[in-house]
């Protein structure tokens, strides 16, 4: 399976491109702070799981990008409270975005309570059974 099938990915690209749409709108002064860090942090959620699903042969590593990830969601949460609060988005947007941002760390922290049921180990656990049979 290819990691943009995992439906974390796929929720956290989505509210990536939503955040970066609404960001277009922050005022000119905001673009090498506010602007700048609520993209970057949005758009490292879904490339932390993309990187946690290629290093799923390593459950340790696994579980280490994907809680990267959900510090990224996290962060990101931040920065859509502070939009809100120097009134760049309205409470409909940021309740809208911050569902979608809860959403996304259940579905991450789903993966790493669970790391078995995306293949984590599976590569080390067929090798050490081949290496028992013979």
């Amino acid at each position: 399976m290819d990691f943009r099938n995992l439906y974390a990915y796929q929720k956290s690209f989505e509210l990536a491109m939503e955040i970066f749409e609404i960001s277009k709108m922050f005022p000119k002064e905001e673009q090498y702070s506010l602007t700048d860090q609520v993209r970057r942090s949005s758009r490292s959620v879904c490339a932390n799981i993309a990187e946690a699903y290629r290093k799923r042969i390593y459950p340790n590593h696994f579980i280490s990008k994907l809680t990267d990830s959900d510090a990224e969601n996290s962060e990101t949460n931040v920065w859509l409270e502070f939009a809100l609060s120097c009134g760049y988005i309205s409470e409909g947007s940021y309740g809208s975005l911050s569902q979608k941002n809860i959403e996304i760390g259940k579905l991450i922290n789903y993966m790493v309570s669970n790391p078995q049921k995306f293949g984590c180990g599976m590569v080390t656990k067929l090798k050490t059974e081949t290496e028992t049979e013979n």
